[in-house]
């Protein structure tokens, strides 16, 4: 069973729910009329990333609802990134995953805070997601700043990830992390790797694009550029994956005890 799966590259509006969530809807409804099972948004999408003390009182629960909403209106699941408070105080970077029917599948909070712009605003999660399985394909989701720790992909790829899902608001002057590190992720774990990304500018940010799915075997099946609006589509292949472990087995011939 394969699956389709569509990132949404896009600059957003800082701060405007609603006009986000129309984006969210709008690119649901595309995405779906083209055959994707899955949708996935820019970290930080649903509110804004880099918007300082606007963020905490958007941290409502109401918009995993929405979300929720317009998964089911359009048939799609949706993996969103937003924020989310926590009853013990704090606001965590954030993304859930829902299906088609509405139905909240994971929810993650990232590990890997980046920088004085992320612990300003974040209290950083305390653990690593498990895995989803969606119409036979296994799928683990991480945020941003973790896909560049080797150890958190490897870690969903012992754990039999076909595909890991990033939403990341990656800016300059990291367009190589983009363009080189996502695709050697991939090949290393012999996993399929969607990285969503923002473009445009957001405060003192600017976001360099680049989004990109990769194949286990480093092949990047869909991109798009550093200035692109718009979709991505390509087809994860759990076929592809165990090929691509038979022929190149780092998983099979690591030795923990020598690390």
């Amino acid at each position: 069973m394969t699956m389709t799966i569509a990132g949404l590259q896009h600059h957003g509006t800082p701060g405007d729910v609603d006009a986000n969530l129309a984006v969210v809807a709008a690119a649901a409804a595309d995405a779906a009329a083209r055959g994707a099972r899955i949708l996935v948004t820019p970290e930080m999408f649903i509110t804004g990333y880099n918007i300082g003390d606007r963020l905490a009182p958007l941290a409502t629960s109401a918009l995993v609802d929405r979300v929720a909403r317009i998964a089911q209106d359009t048939g799609i699941a949706i993996v969103a990134g937003l924020p989310e408070t926590l009853e013990t105080g704090g606001v965590t970077n954030s993304l859930v995953m829902i299906d088609r029917d509405g139905t909240e599948l994971l929810r993650y909070r990232k590990t890997h805070l980046f920088g004085a712009l992320d612990r300003s605003l974040f209290v950083q999660g305390d653990a690593l997601p498990g895995i989803v399985e969606i119409d036979g394909v296994r799928v683990s989701v991480l945020i941003c700043y973790d896909v560049e720790f080797p150890e958190t992909v490897r870690r969903a790829a012992l754990d039999g990830a076909d595909a890991v899902i990033v939403p990341t608001a990656q800016m300059e002057p990291y367009a190589h992390i983009a363009e080189r590190l996502i695709p050697v992720r991939a090949w290393e774990n012999q996993v399929h790797v969607i990285y969503v990304n923002r473009v445009g500018t957001e405060g003192e940010l600017s976001y360099v694009g680049r989004s990109s799915i990769v194949a286990p075997d480093g092949e990047v099946l869909a991109s798009l550029g550093a200035t692109d609006i718009g979709l991505m589509l390509a087809t994860i292949d759990p076929d592809a994956t165990r090929r691509s472990r038979q022929e190149n087995p780092y998983l099979a011939d690591r030795r923990p005890e020598l690390y």
